[in-house]
Order: structure tokens, then C-alpha cells, then sequence
């Protein structure tokens, strides 16, 4: 597995899964939606520790810092 996710994408990831966790945690989500977010969520989290995002590759789409 190649990087394909710089530091901003990371961050707004770690940041989306925070606000998702946090509107579940006050129970502003609720359902099926709060647990599909959920999911959205936990994958965000993994794939911004591994700096890397399947979907990307799929795409073409990289948005590390070239070296």
C-alpha cells in the first residue's frame, strides 16, 4: 500500500469522525443513520492511521505531497 492521503485530508477526516461520534454521543443521530455514520466514521479513523484510502486508489486520486 502507497500513501495517497496528505495531512490536511487526514485531519479533516479525524475531524468529520469527532463531529459524528459527538452528535451521536448527544443523541442528535439516531437509527439507521446514526449507526451507517457510525461506520463512515470508524472508516474515516482507519484509513487516516494508515494513510491510506482504497476508494483513492480506485480513483486515481492522491493527495500527498509529491516528493
Amino acid at each position: 500500500m502507497k500513501k495517497n492521503m496528505g495531512a490536511l485530508d487526514k485531519s479533516l477526516r479525524v475531524l468529520a469522525a469527532i463531529f459524528i461520534a459527538l452528535l451521536y454521543y448527544l443523541d442528535i443521530l439516531s437509527g439507521m443513520v446514526a449507526y451507517v455514520l457510525m461506520a463512515v466514521a470508524i472508516v474515516f479513523l482507519i484509513t487516516s492511521f494508515v494513510n491510506f484510502c482504497p476508494l483513492y486508489a480506485i480513483l486515481g486520486v492522491n493527495t500527498c505531497k509529491r516528493k
